[in-house]
């Protein structure tokens, strides 16, 4: 897939993930349709007209009304033009694992009712030879093809329930577009950073160090679980132990640059890969919808089990510590940094001292719409098959945490957040479409109760804090992943290596001279056009107060609720834009004075002589 097709999908993922989920459910089996659609009957209120699904065929691939269309077009739009164009083009292996985890799901639920509504004259039978055929379809599976397939000759569609998803996908598009603007303002920045570049050391570089790799795996057998271990170490070792933790169908090899560099500099890195929810994992998964497990996807025991896998990797490690010769006294085990993505930034939080509680996440999980879904939701939804609602999987050990692009959701319930006290890096990206950034990021940072930085990627998506090296091919296949070519997060994989290294040296001898490195200054550096990146220790007050609003239950009450949220949010983007033409416009009459005309008018018009002023 391309990366503008992936782009199109991850901002239209669950309509389509539903489509292909579909595929999964009722498409394993049946007869291939005898005939395809050529007509449409598009019903709005009580409204109804039959069109040819050519018509719309050329709406989607032109933008352009038809006029057998134009009744119809307030409601034909550039986003509906863009959803009906869209198209799945993924790993047969791995689309229908994780699309079908969607509509097993309570938000699934509500997904197919909304189908159900768009529809409602379809028959299961009829979907199921629909979705045969178009999956088959080799420019990928899309609306328009689902409808072309249709085994009668006319569908009837309710065409404004249609547009009103489309409607509502795009609104919080348009969300996390003005929260990037506004975060890019909002954040401080800098204007120079000629004072940083002149410092005698840049932590992005690579360090002085020889690394050596070496490949363990450990088994826990009282879990009956093997979890590979990537163990980067030096001779000169020094420093708190590092541990690695990737997020969900990735595997240890995720931050392998990272790894090797902080390694450079005399760190321990052990990078862990978790049996349980990596990318092997994953494509083992059962395909049968007979399977007894509620969620084959994640397991809702990855919830405890990937803090434990951390716990018993220290536990091992610590023994070597003492027993292998090669590497005794070079892991420091009492002095932990953990760095996690994604899920694995749920594991650092855990480990770290919030309280896993899902006391609070069934309701969540009945009540989302599919307007405010997104992977985080289903993926958190899972830990509802837990066998206990609250677990305590905290580790003193771990002294610091870096978290990015973490998922945290509803897991650890109102005040987990408050219980962490120890340092803490946030990484956030405002263009994430799998954790969004605002209840998964900016709301968990807000409620840290110890020392803490925001580091915030202004355009970036999920991923791209990865290793474009090691990224698993099905993993940067997945719809809702859309990623940036490796060129264009090059700047921000040397930031992310000079600002771990200086977060983790905080705890050292070496704190102050790395603390330079945590500035706005230095983010201001390493930021692109198309990837500006701010770095602070709290949140704008504009922000703090949008947040109070827009994580308010609105998914619940459908497209209305995001309204607030965005005039908020386009309203402090225009006070921004306002002071800026302000600022330039003192600027220029800074030096660039008007040139004024003398006008001598008679004094026979006033009582007394006027000098009249006039600019040119």
């Amino acid at each position: 897939m391309n990366s503008n097709s992936q782009r199109r999908f991850g901002q239209w993922f669950p309509f389509k993930a539903t489509l292909a989920g579909l595929t999964m459910i009722w498409g394993l089996g049946g007869a291939a349709p005898g005939e395809a659609a050529e007509t449409l009957m598009l019903r709005v209120g009580p409204l109804s007209q039959s069109v040819h699904l050519n018509d719309l065929e050329h709406f989607s691939d032109t933008g352009e009304v038809p006029a057998a269309l134009k009744l119809y077009r307030p409601l034909l739009t550039p986003q509906l033009a863009e959803a009906l164009q869209s198209r799945i083009s993924l790993d047969p292996a791995i689309s229908t694992l994780v699309l079908e985890e969607v509509l097993r799901s309570s938000s699934g639920k509500q997904i197919v009712q909304t189908l159900e509504n768009i529809s409602p004259s379809l028959a299961p039978a009829e979907l199921q030879a629909a979705l045969n055929e178009a999956a088959l379809d080799p420019d990928g599976l899309s609306i328009l093809s689902v409808l072309r397939a249709m085994p009668e000759k006319t569908v009837e569609v309710n065409f404004s329930a249609l547009a009103t998803l489309a409607s509502q996908f795009n609104l919080t598009r348009f969300e996390n577009a003005s929260l990037g603007r506004v975060l890019e303002h909002e954040l401080p920045g800098a204007d120079a950073v000629d004072a940083q570049l002149a410092l005698p050391v840049d932590p992005s570089n690579p360090g002085p160090v020889a690394v050596e790799l070496w490949e363990l795996n450990l088994r826990d057998r009282n879990r009956q679980r093997n979890i590979p271990v990537d163990l980067y170490w030096s001779r000169d070792t020094q420093g708190p132990l590092v541990v690695l933790s990737h997020g969900f169908g990735a595997d240890r090899r995720f931050f392998a640059y990272l790894a090797h560099h902080l390694a450079s500099y005399g760190l321990t890195v052990a990078s862990v890969e978790h049996p349980g929810s990596n990318v092997a994992a994953l494509i083992s998964s059962p395909l049968s919808s007979s399977s007894q497990e509620t969620n084959r996807i994640l397991p809702a025991t990855e919830f405890l089990d990937r803090p434990e896998d951390i716990s018993f990797v220290l536990d091992r490690l610590a023994s070597l510590n003492e027993s292998s010769f090669s590497l005794r006294g070079r892991l420091n085990t009492e002095n932990v940094a953990f760095i996690g993505h994604s899920l694995g930034g749920y594991t650092g939080l855990a480990l770290a001292g919030a309280t896993l509680d899902t006391r609070d996440l069934q309701q969540f999980c009945e009540n989302i719409l599919p307007s405010g879904l997104s992977p985080a939701d289903w993926l958190q939804c899972a830990a509802l098959d837990l066998p206990v609602q609250t677990a305590d999987l905290s580790d003193p050990r771990i002294t610091q945490l870096i978290v990015m692009n973490p998922l945290t959701g509803q897991l650890f319930g109102e005040s987990g957040f408050s219980q962490i006290q120890i340092p803490t890096l946030v990484l956030a990206s405002s263009h994430d479409g799998v954790t969004p950034i605002a209840s998964q990021q900016l709301l968990p940072f807000e409620q840290l109760a110890g020392p803490k930085h925001l580091v915030t990627v202004i355009g970036g998506t999920h991923l791209s804090v990865g290793d474009p090296q090691n990224l698993n091919p099905e993993l940067s296949s997945f719809p809702f992943m859309p990623e940036l070519p490796g060129e264009a997060t090059a700047r921000l994989r040397e930031f992310l290596q000079g600002v771990s290294l200086s977060f983790i040296l905080q705890q050292t001898d070496d704190a102050d001279q790395y603390a330079a490195f945590l500035t706005p200054a230095y983010a201001q550096a390493y930021s692109t056009p198309d990837l500006p990146l701010r770095i602070s220790q709290e949140l704008p007050t504009s922000v703090q107060r949008w947040l109070k609003l827009a994580l308010r239950p609105h998914q619940s009450q459908g497209a209305l609720a995001y309204m607030p949220s965005l005039v908020h949010l386009e309203a402090i983007d225009i006070q921004h834009r306002f002071r800026a033409l302000q600022q330039q416009m003192v600027a220029y009459l800074r030096t660039s004075p008007p040139s004024l005309t003398v006008v001598y008018l008679p004094s026979s018009l006033f009582r007394s002589p006027l000098h009249a002023f006039i600019p040119k």
